[in-house]
């Protein structure tokens, strides 16, 4: 089968951009001739050259609504299916998902959209989720099926009427595993709390900064992984509440297994979420999570088992649970066997591969 993988940026290390890099690799190893499309480059465009697997880059393709460039972007598009003249076209995140499903009707190309999250979700005005809400409509009348990869986002879609349920697929994010020898070693002192996020919304580092300042009585230190526009502002506020010593930044990485394996506690605090591969990453890695309980965490993290879920804007929670486990080296081991073990049943990279090319077949076939 030829397929086309098309995703609005290949130039940030984002959750759908890693599952587009994966599954374009994965695909390809079981025999199919898969092809990239995005824009711009990064380590992850690197490694698709690496396995040979063609990239091609959309130059007018932005993610903001630009009339005038998403038309040069349909217009690139179109002329570039027509050379290619792919099978399926598997298309990701809000932009791509709009214009690869139209380009797909045009060029009567089955498309599956893979939502990693409306559009129309928490964060947005009450007027721009109207706006979204009739968009995501129409498209869903040109899709032959769309992906979502928590139940969280499937509720979503058929509460709103965006497509018809027969269409629909919940299809939770795996990730490859690593090598045993990535596993977090629990009994290390001081604890390691690491966090892998972009400095941007709907992250919340100052948040977890301003609570672990509350506590800096306690021995741990904090790793911050990632870049993003509001890395600097962070910056300044560790300076101003005296904490140099305990918070480090790693900027964005490509070890983030090995920095896993080094940490003892792992924390994602969020305004909104999908289904984070960084939570998933940290459970692969035998890491108790700490996590805001918004979007589909609730189906990563099972409260008080292998970690601690935090209803939003709640410090105080958030206070109590990294106590506990900053003070608690048996039960920081104890959720993250049960993180581990989860993982295994639930969030492996074969089986999200397995689930994703069924449904490619069964829109083939329809």
């Amino acid at each position: 089968m030829k397929i086309v993988q098309f995703v609005t940026r290949m130039d940030v290390l984002g959750g759908a951009q890693v599952h587009v890099r994966d599954l374009a690799i994965h695909l390809k190893e079981r025999g199919h001739d898969v092809v990239v499309v995005s824009r711009g480059r990064s380590s992850l465009t690197e490694e698709l050259a690496e396995k040979d697997i063609p990239y091609y880059e959309i130059n007018n393709l932005v993610v903001g609504i630009n009339p005038y460039r998403d038309l040069l972007a349909y217009l690139e598009l179109q002329k570039l299916l027509k050379k290619i003249r792919p099978d399926l076209m598997a298309v990701h995140s809000s932009k791509a998902g709009i214009l690869g499903r139209l380009a797909g009707k045009r060029n009567k190309i089955p498309t599956v959209f893979t939502a990693h999250g409306w559009s129309f979700t928490d964060g947005v005005s009450n007027k721009k989720r109207l706006i979204y809400k009739s968009i995501e409509r129409m498209a869903g009348r040109m899709s032959q099926g769309v992906i979502t990869v928590s139940e969280y986002d499937y509720h979503l879609a058929v509460n709103n009427k965006i497509i018809a349920p027969s269409k629909l697929k919940v299809v939770h994010n795996g990730v490859p595993d690593t090598a045993p020898m990535l596993r977090s070693t629990p009994r290390i002192d001081p604890p390691i709390i690491t966090m892998v996020a972009r400095f941007a919304y709907p992250k919340d580092h100052v948040t977890l900064i301003r609570v672990l300042h509350r506590i800096k009585h306690l021995p741990w230190k904090l790793e911050l992984i990632g870049d993003g526009p509001l890395l600097q502002e962070n910056h300044q506020l560790v300076n101003e509440l005296g904490l140099t010593d305990k918070v480090h930044f790693y900027g964005a990485r490509e070890d983030v297994p090995e920095l896993l394996a080094k940490s003892q506690l792992f924390v994602l605090i969020s305004e909104f979420e999908g289904l984070p591969l960084s939570i998933i990453e940290a459970m692969r890695s035998r890491l108790p999570v700490i996590a805001s309980n918004v979007g589909g965490v609730r189906e990563l993290v099972s409260d008080s088992q292998t970690g601690f879920l935090i209803e939003k804007g709640n410090d105080i929670q958030l206070k109590e649970c990294l106590e506990s486990l900053l003070k608690n080296q048996e039960l920081r081991e104890q959720m993250g066997t049960m993180g581990r073990s989860k993982y295994e049943e639930e969030f492996t990279f074969t089986k999200m591969l397995n689930e994703t090319y069924q449904f490619y077949q069964k829109v083939m076939e329809e």
